[in-house]
């Protein structure tokens, strides 16, 4: 048994350092009266059994500081009856479905289960385990070992939301609490019925809390009342102060819809009392007001309109809060300048008095000033009307483009300073600026730029003046120069000498394949730099890689040219020689050897061969590698890397003859055959020649035995094939090829039907053009054959035949270079068609071709013809500003017309406006999508225009058959795109628009339309959508949804803007915000709110303000608020601990007193140092927890005090003799005696005829022996018990 040993606090002071001083004079029995008796230093533990009901303990050291601890394990029972059990087999118990549940219950929750059976078969369940793994298991056993009843409780469906509570949070709380399960019917289910499944018990109790939320949520209301919008504004009062008054008075929520929103509901939630008694309000306000206010109805100037409005509605709002009386403005996009007020009778006059005074507080006027001079006055980065703005800044000044005048808008009172101000300006830049415009021709403005604008920002900086050169699209000559005259001058001079360097110099045009193009240029452009470097003078540009083209454009000194251009040939020719490609198939496993290690082998070939090795990736299939550059190196190359394959495994090459005709049978439909050979052989390479070579060796690689294996089977296919598959061939002229496979190749496929035979033609790539070849079995073959002959023999036999066709329409057949007759001959077997020569008044026209193609033809050509006198004008008129739409990229959308509804199509000659009396160069007529190569000159008409005709430049003309003709009419039309407009509030379109466009890009991409938001300072409403009208409705929807998302984040903008003070005193915001914040954060996470402290100049120190949803704020405010008290309850106690040990209290870093704060939930705060009393320590916190923390301070100080004394009396001992001395006096001054050590009385040790004041001897092996040393047998029985050892 071991004793511990507890000291009072009183013991403790006596003897806590370590020894009990003697007293000077005073005798030994004196020593020992003071020694405390052994059952006062070290009391007993209180005794196991219970003390008798009405009877209380004795306290002592023990009872009065222990306090109980409380086990995180909890344990329950559960009581499972015989008729609920699932599993009723008592002969199985522990070792059937039901121990193998409980198992996996426990495996899953972490609790530990154990079952028992009770006399009535009953099923009893005991569980440990912390909290949540005890009622996760209680959850699981009701479902699992319990059956189930289910039940219905209807509550109303709006209630249903609060059932389930925020993210199924109280559904789950719910579930867990009754051990049942709960569905809940979804939103689009009409039902109200929730059905509970689980057993008896948690149906009753899950039925009782659904029917209690519900019941809580009764109480609630919500009112919807209409009232006319024009009362609106008396409801809500001047800056919605009525309303607020009212929703504070009443308690309830008023939604009044904003003036933009044209509805005329208002909704009012809450409690039923709080809803009652706000509608009552509202409907007594609109009432009176419905009873007593008049109008009144005054026009006032639109322009002045924005001025009545004020600054977002403000002045309307003090017009409202001052007289009590409505100002209605008409909406913008109205002509209107009607403003109705209204009010009260009485009022009404104050109100007009102030709405004239409104609008003519501000005036209008203008400063002339040059175009050109406008920026200057503007400043850099508006510097000069900064000046001028920040003194009056209600006067707005706005410059237009192109306009000679200023327009300045503001206050009475101040636009005429602001007016002076601007023309001194004016007048000072006028005669102290100059400008002059030189001619350049336009092919040289870039390179007076420069790159990146090199060169013409080095003129400006260096002669401070502004040079406009005139972009691309205007091809305009002049070049404008603006400053000081002899900057403008110097400038102009420069200009002009780079412009006369540039005509001296030469372009000349390369021609490079495309494909060289990314390699001249290297990675990152590296190669060309150098070239560019080498040449610096000759400008190098390449074209769009988009263009296909192969022009290579270089500008620059005559000489430098030509050098230039003799080197990138050079290039070229290198790179066309170098550009030999080859494959070699080496086995997977293999590639790695070729590799070697760190790539050393490839490397090293590559470099020997000068070749360029590419390797296929490691997760592809491929085994190709693929070797480029000259044609001998790349050989050179080959034969090494199948060296290493060959060395690395038994690899053999054979060659097998298969007639070149077997090969594609050979190969199959996307290599099917060949392959499957290759993988039942182990992966050996076959490789056939190229098709159309006419070569029958077939290459077989691989190991030895795999190879001939591969052999084999080839063969035997070949044989196979050639055994059923019969091939003929037979000739004919490649002309009459067309006519044998005929229109979307419907000869052919007759042929083929029936026969079933297999024709193949040559393709364009074969040498012999003549040589069709019939395969299948010999019988077809001898059918198809047949058939084939017959149709050549018919071609063959050669006819002129004579038709007749009308003059007027030879100029069809013959256009384009005969293109109609070219397509006729192609396509009916070479048949030459002649018609009579121009001029002559003949319609004969002669075909000359076999047979049937004659026939064919003449029946094609009679077709069109019968097309062409059916054919009728019809005029499309659709405004010119449409034409360019309606052709679509490069005259796709008009060529597609042209083709699917098989009509011509003429464009008018484009006019680009009125030419204020000049003729007009048109641009070139548009036919069928394809410009006709013509330029008209059309003069300005001089007789005035009827408008009701149709501007030529307007009318289109369309020719072909009339219903083909009206259906093109549609079509065109339906490329005409429409303009629609969609009401949208102002403040949302900065949303739409998005970030730089993006936005609103995206929807003009999704729509294929174009969107066009008013300017901000239009302050409109509407967004015009232009595009064809099938589209328009799309983007309308899209447009509509998004503004209605935009709507609802904006009306959550406004809940999650929510404002709450709280008053905190300072000295607790630090314990609020936490240790690195993270009390804070943790707030503001779990409420999902932005907290703010005050800063260190507010002058509000104790106001902490939470911004998010108003629940939210509520809630986080509860729980600053739970922090505050808490923190109130808290106590402060200094105590003493000696300074020396403050050091190992609070340990390395702090970690010691963290971890003392952390466990006891206190505060310690150390003495500082230089402190009066270094030895004071505060402890603050709650009083219980403040007092253990205290004890265990104490404690720590006893222990490590033992370790301070010890050391010191090292110290001691170490110090030189001379001061021994002194050591060894008491503070009087006296010597001390040798010390006794820590002296009780009625020890156990003790025997009766000891003396009290010995202590025991530690130094004696009987009492204190060693582990495994031999003791002497004793005399005496020891205070301790019979020894064991």
């Amino acid at each position: 048994m071991s004793s511990v040993a507890v000291l009072t606090q009183e013991s403790f002071n006596e003897h806590r350092s370590g020894l009990v001083a003697e007293q000077a004079g005073g005798s030994s029995a004196a020593g020992d009266e003071e020694a405390p008796a052994y059952k006062d230093a070290f009391p007993p533990l209180p005794e196991k059994a219970a003390s008798p009901e009405g009877t209380q303990e004795p306290a002592n050291a023990w009872t009065s500081k222990i306090r109980p601890l409380k086990s995180s394990v909890i344990t329950q029972v559960f009581h499972v009856p015989l008729e609920e059990r699932k599993y009723k087999d008592i002969n199985q118990f522990g070792e059937g479905d039901q121990a193998k549940v409980c198992v996996d219950i426990m495996h899953k929750t972490g609790a530990h289960l154990e079952l028992s059976m009770a006399k009535d078969q009953g099923l009893s369940i005991m569980v440990s385990g912390k909290l949540d793994a005890v009622m996760k298991a209680r959850k699981e056993i009701v479902s699992r070992l319990q059956t189930q009843a289910s039940a219905t409780v209807a509550i109303p469906k709006e209630h249903h939301r609060f059932v389930i509570g925020k993210n199924g949070e109280k559904l789950q709380e719910l579930e867990l609490k009754t051990a049942t399960k709960i569905q809940i019917p979804r939103p689009d289910d009409p039902s109200n019925h929730i059905k509970i499944s689980g057993t008896k018990e948690g149906l009753e109790k899950a039925k009782h809390e659904i029917l209690l939320i519900s019941a809580e949520q009764d109480k609630r209301a919500v009112e919807r009342v209409n009232i006319d919008k024009v009362f609106h504004p008396f409801i809500t009062g001047a800056y919605n102060k009525l309303v607020a008054d009212m929703m504070q008075e009443t308690g309830a929520r008023i939604n009044v819809p904003p003036p933009s929103v044209n509805k005329t509901e208002i909704v009012i939630t809450g409690e039923k009392e709080q809803v009652a008694l706000a509608v009552a309000m509202i409907k007594k306000i609109y009432e009176e007001k419905q009873k007593n206010a008049t109008t009144i109805a005054v026009e006032v100037k639109k322009s002045q309109h924005k001025y009545v409005i004020g600054p977002k509605g403000n002045t309307l709002q003090e017009i409202l809060e001052k007289t009590g009386v409505s100002v209605e403005i008409p909406p913008p996009d109205s002509s209107s300048e009607t403003v109705i007020l209204r009010g009260e009778p009485d009022r009404l006059g104050q109100a007009l008095t102030e709405v004239y005074a409104k609008a003519n507080s501000y005036t209008v006027s203008s400063v002339d000033a040059p175009s050109w001079l406008h920026r200057f006055i503007i400043g850099k980065k508006g510097q000069n009307l900064a000046k001028i703005t920040q003194q009056m800044p209600k006067v707005h000044i706005e410059f237009t483009e192109g306009e000679d005048k200023i327009t300045l808008e503001g206050p009475t009172k101040d636009m005429q300073m602001v007016q002076s101000q601007m023309e001194a300006i004016v007048t000072d830049l006028v005669s102290r600026m100059d400008y002059m415009e030189i001619s350049v021709d336009p092919r040289f403005h870039r390179h007076l730029i420069g790159k990146g604008g090199a060169n013409i920002n080095r003129i400006k900086d260096l002669h401070k003046v502004s040079v406009r050169i005139p972009p691309d699209n205007e091809k305009s000559h002049l070049i404008r120069i603006e400053g000081d005259p002899q900057g403008v001058q110097e400038a102009s001079k420069e200009l002009l000498e780079l412009a006369s360097r540039m005509e001296n110099e030469r372009t000349k045009d390369l021609l490079i394949e495309q494909r060289f193009h990314r390699a001249i240029i290297g990675q990152k452009g590296e190669k060309i730099k150098d070239v560019r470097d080498k040449f610096p003078e000759v400008i190098i540009n390449f074209p769009d890689p988009a263009a296909k083209s192969d022009v290579v454009q270089l500008r620059g000194p005559r000489n430098e040219v030509e050098k230039c251009s003799k080197f990138m040939d050079k290039m070229v020719a290198d790179m066309v020689e170098n550009g030999f490609s080859v494959s070699v198939p080496i086995f997977k496993q293999f590639h790695k050897n070729i590799i070697g290690k760190g790539g050393a082998n490839i490397k090293k070939i590559r470099e020997e061969t000068n070749t360029r090795i590419d390797l296929p990736a490691e997760n592809s299939n491929s085994e190709m590698i693929i070797i480029t550059g000259k044609k001998e190196n790349c050989e050179a190359a080959r034969v090494r890397i199948l060296a290493i394959q060959k060395e690395l495994a038994n690899i053999t090459e054979m060659e097998v003859s298969i007639p070149s005709k077997l090969h594609n049978s050979l190969i199959g439909s996307k290599g099917r055959f060949v392959r499957s050979i290759m993988e039942e052989c182990g992966g050996v390479h076959i490789h056939f020649p190229t098709e159309g070579s006419g070569v029958d060796t077939v290459t077989i690689r691989g190991p030895a035995e795999e190879v001939e294996k591969a052999k084999k089977q080839l063969l035997s296919l070949a044989q196979e094939k050639q055994t059923k598959s019969h091939t003929a061939e037979l000739k004919a002229k490649p002309e009459y090829h067309k006519f044998l496979i005929g229109k979307g190749g419907g000869n052919i496929r007759k042929v083929r039907d029936s026969t079933g035979a297999r024709i193949i033609f040559p393709t364009a790539d074969e040498e012999d053009q003549e040589l069709i070849t019939v395969v299948g079995t010999e019988e077809a073959v001898r059918e198809a054959q047949k058939e084939l002959e017959e149709l050549i023999k018919s071609l063959d036999n050669v006819v002129e035949d004579v038709m007749n066709v009308e003059p007027k329409h030879h100029r069809y057949f013959v256009a384009r270079r005969g293109q109609v007759l070219r397509d006729i001959a192609e396509e009916y077997g070479g048949v030459m068609v002649s018609f009579p020569r121009s001029g002559a008044n003949s319609d004969k026209v002669t075909l000359k071709g076999a047979k049937d193609c004659v026939e064919a033809a003449k029946k094609r050509m009679l077709e069109i013809i019968e097309d062409l006198d059916a054919q009728v004008t019809i005029e499309c008129v659709i405004p010119q500003r449409f034409h360019r739409s309606i052709m679509g990229p490069k005259g796709s959308r008009i060529q597609a017309i042209t083709r699917d509804h098989n009509v011509q199509i003429k464009f008018p000659e484009r006019v680009d406006g009125p030419g204020k009396g000049a003729p007009l160069a048109e641009a070139a007529v548009q036919e069928n999508g394809e410009a006709n190569g013509e330029v008209l000159v059309v003069e300005e008409p001089t007789t005035p225009v009827d408008p009701a005709v149709p501007k030529k430049c307007d009318v289109i003309v369309l020719s072909g058959r009339k219903e083909r003709c009206e259906a093109a009419v549609e079509a065109l039309q339906a490329l005409v795109p429409v303009t629609t407009e969609v009401e949208v509030p102002f403040e949302l379109h900065r949303y739409i628009i998005g970030q730089k466009g993006s936005g609103i890009r995206k929807m003009m991409d999704e729509f294929e339309v174009n969107i066009q938001v008013p300017a901000p300072e239009l302050q409109s409403d509407i967004i015009s959508i232009t595009g064809l009208a099938n589209h328009l409705d799309r983007a309308k929807e899209g447009l509509l949804e998004r503004v209605k998302e935009l709507t609802a984040e904006q009306e959550d903008r406004s809940l999650r803007s929510f404002k709450l003070t709280i008053t905190v005193d300072p000295k607790y915001h630090p314990k609020i915000i936490g240790r690195k914040g993270a009390i804070i954060t943790n707030i503001r996470t779990e409420h999902d709110v932005n907290i703010q402290f005050p800063d260190k100049n507010d002058d509000n120190q104790d106001q902490i303000t939470i911004t998010g949803y108003e629940h939210k704020a509520t809630a986080a405010k509860d729980a600053i608020q739970a922090i505050v008290d808490e923190l109130e309850e808290m106590i402060s106690e200094d105590i003493t601990l000696d300074a020396r040990v403050h050091a190992r209290i609070i340990g390395a870093r702090g970690k010691g007193i963290r971890k003392i704060m952390d466990e006891f939930k206190v505060d310690l705060r150390f003495p500082q140092p230089g402190a009066a009393d270094p030895n004071q320590v505060s402890v603050t916190g709650r009083p219980e927890l403040v007092d253990e923390a205290i004890d265990h301070l104490l404690n720590l100080e006893e222990e490590y005090m033992a370790d301070v004394i010890e050391n010191e009396s090292k110290m001691t001992y170490m110090k030189p003799l001379g001061d021994r001395g002194a050591s060894s006096m008491d503070d009087g001054g006296r010597e001390r005696g040798p010390s006794k050590g820590f002296v009780v009385r009625e020890a156990p040790w003790q025997t009766g005829s000891e003396k009290v004041r010995e202590a025991p001897d530690m130094s004696s092996s009987e009492d204190f022996p060693s582990f495994g040393a031999p003791v002497a047998a004793a005399n005496k029985a020891s205070p301790w018990g019979p020894k064991r050892f």
